[in-house]
Parts: structure tokens; sequence; C-alpha cells
């Protein structure tokens, strides 16, 4: 509850005149129904000037949406065909955010409908139940869905205008709309926009309708497909869930945590992080979760994923985690550059950014990172790496997913390589199957970096081959339960395993030139079979012998009908 209030006081302290409150000065009502309600969303800034109580009530008919409950697949399904009504006006690559946009407009609605109808249950009160003091976030009146639907012309602006409208009534949700313009009207014509809407208020999105985890589920299932059908872009702002899966079992975080990840795409390294510690029972609440997205539509994406997944209290900065790192200060309430610490640090950066801010690094980072060296020009893999360790707690662990050309590639990068080897950071190097990653055929690698091994793991390094451990597909592989398993198990385990894990001491790497090739380690192939090499002389000669008899066979039926002397 108290990051719920934080946000509160971040508002007030921005000068916008709206009214701080607290636990003790909240309305018993609004106590009440806050302990009892699930969370939904982002906090926000409420406005003192835009009560208008019955005018709201009065937008909020309801236009014939279905309560009946969802499955998990029907309410996938639901959302995927709005893509189908924008089929042939808008771009594949461009449908989530127009989709995303709506999705989560339509959500925020309902949630405030619910709000409304629990609180006037409770007080009798039209006025009280729509005090903006009442709501997590404002909805203005004008701007309700309802009203928007009202209008049979310049839909798309009018929706155009709603959003603006609520991200300037609600601080936390700046931008968090994007780039998402409708008001094109030769690409969002007021029919075919009347029909994005029909079909979006066909199911309720209350909580009571559609629990958070289970639209939570469905977004992702969303990105997924957008991801698939955006190629190489949809590596850009989404990791194969199970990849993430992997990555978070390994490092195990733990209540009370602070989680991090600094190329965070739709945020699903945190939301992972959240769901294990649902699976094991403990309070994914205690969890703090901070993040860096400089691609602002990927950074949208992210808001609206963790909102929909029930996560009020994550911070996201904007901005390039390279050349601009921000950390999150509690006192100020605001992030300011600089590089912070936490427990875990997970991520899966772009392979080998080719502008990732070498000249500046060459001449030394300003915020002291290049510890191991600079990378080269053309590769900017080992400068995430870096950022990441620089981020860690010294009792902390990473997991960042990687090329493999890191392990093995010489110049600057061995030189790296070679000083955290050194170092006795590299706790395990987990090779991955190929065709993982949308738009990226080659394998990867995930390394688990810790400051401060475990005394039975220094001086080592455990090299798990996992590319036989996938599940084959027609586009794209996949890493399936057992497979995670399977990897997670051999990281935990550190220990030999046949065909797929060794532990290799730091001493074997140097003397290979402190080369990380995973099959250099370990191979999964079949060995070879044993060869006696005189007995297959022997069949050789056999063979030869028959060969110049066909021969001299051959050329005397030749000689016999004239075609040779």
């Amino acid at each position: 509850m108290s990051d719920f209030f934080d946000r509160f006081r971040l508002l007030q302290s921005s000068g916008s005149g709206r009214r701080h409150i607290d636990d003790r000065q909240a309305p018993a009502c609004l106590r009440r129904f806050r302990s009892s309600a699930p969370h939904d969303g982002l906090t926000s800034a409420l406005p003192a000037d835009s009560t208008m109580p019955q005018a709201h009530a009065d937008e909020r008919r309801d236009l014939g949406a279905s309560v009946a409950t969802l499955t998990q697949t029907e309410l996938e399904r639901h959302l995927w065909q709005a893509a189908d009504i924008l089929r042939g006006t808008v771009d594949a690559g461009d449908y989530k955010q127009y989709i995303f946009g709506l999705l989560f407009y339509r959500r925020l609605c309902d949630v405030w409908d619910e709000e409304f109808d629990a609180l006037l249950a409770e007080t009798g009160d039209r006025e009280e139940a729509a005090d903006p003091d009442e709501h997590r976030f404002h909805i203005p009146p004008q701007h309700h869905w309802n009203a928007v639907r009202k209008h049979a012309t310049q839909i798309g602006q009018h929706l155009n205008n709603a959003f603006a409208a609520i991200e300037d009534a609600n601080l936390p949700l700046r931008g968090v709309f994007g780039d998402v313009d409708f008001a094109n009207q030769e690409r969002f014509p007021d029919a075919r926009l009347e029909m994005l809407l029909a079909h979006f208020e066909k199911h309720r999105l209350r909580n009571s309708d559609v629990p958070p985890d289970m639209l939570g589920d469905a977004y992702m299932y969303l990105i997924a497909q957008f991801a698939e059908g955006s190629g190489k872009k949809g590596g850009e702002f989404y990791t194969p869930r199970q990849v993430v899966k992997l990555i978070v079992e390994c490092l195990d975080p733990q209540p009370g945590m602070s989680i991090y990840d600094p190329t965070c795409g739709s945020g699903g390294m945190l939301l992972e992080a959240v769901q294990h510690l649902k699976d094991k029972g403990q309070n994914p609440r205690t969890l703090a979760l901070y993040g860096q997205e400089k691609n602002l539509g990927t950074w949208a994406i992210a808001q609206i994923n963790l909102f929909l997944h029930n996560i009020d209290d994550a911070f996201i900065a904007k901005g390039d985690t390279i050349l601009s790192p921000k950390r999150y200060d509690p006192r100020a309430q605001e992030f300011v550059p600089g590089v912070g610490a936490f427990d875990r640090v997970m991520a899966n950066p772009p392979f080998s950014e080719k502008v990732w801010g070498y000249d500046i690094w060459s001449n030394g980072d300003p915020f002291g990172r290049d510890v191991y060296g600079v990378p080269p020009k053309g590769y900017g893999d080992l400068a995430f790496v870096q950022h990441m360790v620089a981020s860690l707690k010294d009792n902390g662990m990473l997991g960042v997913v990687v090329p493999h050309g890191v392990l093995f590639r010489g110049g600057a990068e061995g030189r790296i390589r070679e000083a955290m080897l050194k170092a006795d950071i590299i706790e395990a190097v987990i090779g991955l199957a190929p065709n993982l990653f949308y738009g990226a055929g080659i394998p990867a690698a995930i390394l688990i970096i810790r400051k401060d091994k475990p005394a039975e793991r220094r001086g080592k390094v455990l090299v798990v081959n996992g590319d036989a451990t996938f599940q084959p597909g027609k586009a794209q592989n996949h890493l399936t339960d057992d497979n995670v398993r399977t990897l997670a198990d051999a990281f935990h385990g550190f220990a030999d395993v046949e065909k797929l894990a060794r532990v290799v001491p730091v001493d074997e790497i140097a003397a290979n030139g402190f080369n990380l090739n995973i099959s250099r380690y370990v191979q999964t192939g079949a060995e070879a079979e044993a060869v006696d090499v005189a007995a297959e002389v022997a069949k050789l000669q056999d063979l030869i012998a028959k060969r110049n008899e066909a021969e001299a066979v051959m050329f005397g039926h030749l000689k016999r009908l004239g075609y040779v002397g």
C-alpha cells in the first residue's frame, strides 16, 4: 500500500495542485474498498476540478457487453481477432500499438466503472462514488469509453482526445499510449473504427470478469503473436517466454529482492520474476521492479503489460541504457542519471549492436562501467554485460542472453573475456539451441555472472551445451517446460552431466586462450565409431581390384567392336 501513496506524494511534489492523501486521511469507504478490491493498475493524479458525478454516471451506459465468463483461449482469440479488422489498412508491424492502446483504454474505463459501482453500493452516494479521490486513476467524464461511443463521426479524433486527456489526468500514465493516432481518416474511416470499437465491447473487461493474471497472459499472447509476425523486429520487444523462464529459474529471485532489466522490452523478464514467486507460493509484491527501455513505443507496451498484470509499483525509465543510464531515486521520487545496485539483473540486449556508444567509451565511460575494457566499435554486447555487472550488488547474480561470438571472438572482446575470467565472475555459460529467437536463427547463450561465487564454485565455470535440448518447430524452435527444467537443473547441480554439462577449471580455459566456445568443452553429438584402419584398407584394395577387372572386360568388348585399337 505504501507504493500507492508514494505515487501521490510524487504528484503533490510536482506542483500539479492535486490533493495528497494517505491511509489515515483517506475516506473510510476508500480504505475499505482498497483493502478488499484487487489492485488493478497504476495510481493516478486526480484533478480537483474534474468532478461531474451525475454526468459521469450517465456516460456509463452499458452497451451490451457480455459478462459471460471467458476462457483464456476465448479471450486470446477475441483480442487477436481485433487485428483482422485492421488488415489491409495498417502494416502488420504496426497492429500492436493500436490494438494495445484500445485494449488498455477499454480496461481503464471498465475498472473505473467497477470501482464506481462498488462505492455506490457501499455508500449510496453517487457524488462520492464518482469522486476522483476515490479511484486509483481518473477518467475525465467526457472522455470515458461510453462518451466516445456516442460519436458517429470523427471517431478517431475523439479517441485521440481521450488518450491525451487520460494521460494528462494521470501522471504515471504519461506516454503510455505512445504514438497511437487514430485521426487519419484514410487509414481509419469511421466505419472501420465503429467495427473495431464494437468488437472490443463484446466482452466487459472488469476485474470481476477478467482477472488481471488472465488479461495479462492474454496480452503476453498478443505480444508473442505480433513478435512472430514482425520477424526480426519482433526480437526487439519480445524474448520467448521459455528463454526468460530459464534465466529466472537459474537466478531464483527471492521475496524482498530488487529486480532490474536494463533493456526491458515489453517487460517479460520482470513479469517472469513475479510469476516465479507466485509459483512458489511467495508474495510477489515484496519484489522491487526496475527497468529501462529506449524505444518509447516498446516502453509503452511494457507499462501496459505491467498494468494488465496488476503491477503498479514497477519503475521503468526511458532512454538509452549505455549512453544515458538511469536509476530511480526514492527520495526524489524520480529517475536520475546513474547506475543502481540490484539483487538480480537479467536482460536480452540487442545482439551485436553496431551503434552503441563506442566514441564515448573509448575515452572512458563516464559512469565507470568499462572495468574490464572497451568493446569493439561494431559489437556492443559486452558493453551491456559490463553495465549489468556494474548494476549488480556484491552478493547479486545476473543472467544475460548473448550471441555465441561473445564467447570466442578475439581482439577487444577476447581481452574483456579474459579479464572477467581472471576476476572469476563468470559462473556458467548455457548454450541454447538455434532458431529460438524471432528474426535471429543463430544460436545464443546465457551468461550467469556472480561477483561473489560460492566457495565450491570458485575457479570454475559450468559449461552447459543445450544445442540438442529443444522442441523443433516449423518456423521456429521452442523450449518445453522439460527442456527448461533440464537446463536449469544442470546449472543448479553444477556437476558434469554426460553430453550436457561440464565443470571446467578456469586454468583450462586460460590454456585455451580464454576461449569459451561451448563445443570445445561439451559435445552432444554421437561418439564416432572406432575405426579398424587395416580392415578398411583391405576393403579398399578389394574394391580397386574388382574395378580393374570390370574395366578389363569393358575394354575387351570395345576392342572387338572396333572402338579402340
